[in-house]
C-alpha cells in the first residue's frame, strides 16, 4: 500500500498558474517519498537529469551518467546518487550538504519517468544522497522512443557562451527534446524542478537569441510554469542524441497564456531571452538511436499538417 499523497503539494505560483490556465488542481498523487516502483526505477537508468544553482545563483540543468545501479534508494527518503561522468554546473565536485536538487529519472524507450526534488544531507566526492522532500510520475506525452548504448568518455573542454552560435541555433533548430530547470524560490534557496519538453523537431521557435518553448496539455500541475511566475529564470539543456554534445543556455524567461498560430497545438507558450550559457561536445558518454515518435507528438504533426 503506497503512502498517503501530501495534502497540498502546490506552492503559490503553481496555484497561480493552474487559475491563469483555467484549473483547480484539488490533488495529486505527490509524495515525500519513493514509492516501491520508482525506487525500483532507478536504479535500471544510465542517466539522471539534475537540476541546482548555477555560480549565479540561477536554474541549471545537468545529466549524469553512470552504469545501472549508480542510482539507487536505500530508504523511501533517500535517492543515492554515485555518477561516473556529469555534464552541469555543479559537476565534478558535486553539490554540498544542504544544497536544493531536483531530478529526472527517464527511460526513452518505455516512456517511464519520475520527477523529485530534495535537499542533499551527505556529500562523497561527486556523489551525494538527496532526501526527498517531493516525488511523482509523470504521464508520457511527448517523449520520442531512443534507444542508449554506451560510448567512450571523450569530452571536449567546455565552450562559453554569451548568446546563441550557429552550432547552437542548430541544435535547437533539429531538436525534438529538451530539458529545463526551474525554481520555486526567488533565490538558489531551494525548490529546484527540471522537467522533460518535447514535441516535433524544431517545435522551438528561435528568434535572435530568444527562444520560444510551446506549451502542451500535461498533467495540469504546471511546476514549471508555477515556479517561472515566483523566479522567472531558467537553464535549458539541450542533448545531442547522436553525439552526446551538451548545450546549456540561461536567461530570463516570459510567459504568454494566450495560444499562438504559430505553435499548433499550443495551449500556452513561454520564451527564454538567452543571456549565457555553455556546449561541451561528447559531454555524454551516451548515444541514443530514434526508434518513434510520441503518439502526443504525431498528434501535434497531424494537426499542424
Amino acid at each position: 500500500m503506497h503512502p498517503d499523497p501530501l495534502d497540498d503539494p502546490f506552492h503559490p505560483g503553481e496555484r497561480e498558474a493552474q487559475a491563469r490556465a483555467g484549473f483547480r488542481v484539488p490533488s495529486a498523487p505527490i509524495r515525500d517519498v519513493l514509492i516501491p516502483q520508482h525506487r525500483d526505477f532507478y536504479p535500471l537508468l544510465p542517466f539522471l537529469l539534475v537540476a541546482a544553482a548555477d555560480a549565479q545563483g540561477a536554474p541549471s540543468a545537468g545529466i549524469l551518467t553512470g552504469p545501472p545501479g549508480f542510482v539507487t534508494s536505500p530508504d523511501p527518503r533517500i535517492l543515492r546518487i554515485r555518477p561516473e561522468h556529469g555534464a552541469w554546473d555543479g559537476w565534478p565536485g558535486g553539490p554540498a550538504p544542504g544544497a536544493a536538487v531536483g531530478a529526472l529519472g527517464i527511460d526513452l524507450a518505455t516512456r517511464r519517468r519520475n520527477r523529485l526534488n530534495g535537499t542533499v544531507i551527505a556529500a562523497d566526492g561527486g556523489g551525494f544522497d538527496l532526501m526527498v522532500e517531493q516525488s511523482f510520475g509523470n504521464c508520457p506525452q511527448y517523449i520520442q522512443g531512443r534507444l542508449v548504448e554506451t560510448a567512450a568518455p571523450v569530452a571536449a573542454p567546455r565552450e562559453p557562451l554569451g548568446g546563441l552560435d550557429a552550432d547552437a541555433r542548430r541544435a535547437i533548430a533539429e531538436a525534438d527534446t529538451v530539458f529545463v530547470a526551474s525554481s520555486s524560490t526567488p533565490g538558489a534557496e531551494g525548490g529546484f524542478d527540471v522537467s522533460h519538453r518535447g514535441g516535433p523537431a524544431g517545435f522551438i521557435r528561435i528568434d535572435g537569441d530568444r527562444l520560444t518553448v510551446p506549451d502542451y496539455s500535461g498533467n495540469r500541475y504546471f511546476n514549471t510554469l508555477g515556479n517561472f511566475l515566483v523566479n522567472p529564470r531558467a537553464g535549458l539543456l539541450v542533448v545531442d542524441f547522436a553525439t552526446g554534445d551538451a548545450l546549456h543556455l540561461s536567461g530570463r524567461v516570459t510567459i504568454d497564456w494566450e495560444p499562438s498560430g504559430d505553435l499548433p497545438g499550443a495551449q500556452r507558450s513561454w520564451s527564454l531571452t538567452v543571456e549565457r550559457g555553455w556546449r561541451q561536445r561528447a559531454a555524454i558518454p551516451l548515444r541514443w538511436s530514434f526508434r518513434d515518435q510520441s503518439p502526443a507528438t504525431l498528434r501535434i504533426i497531424a494537426g499542424a499538417a
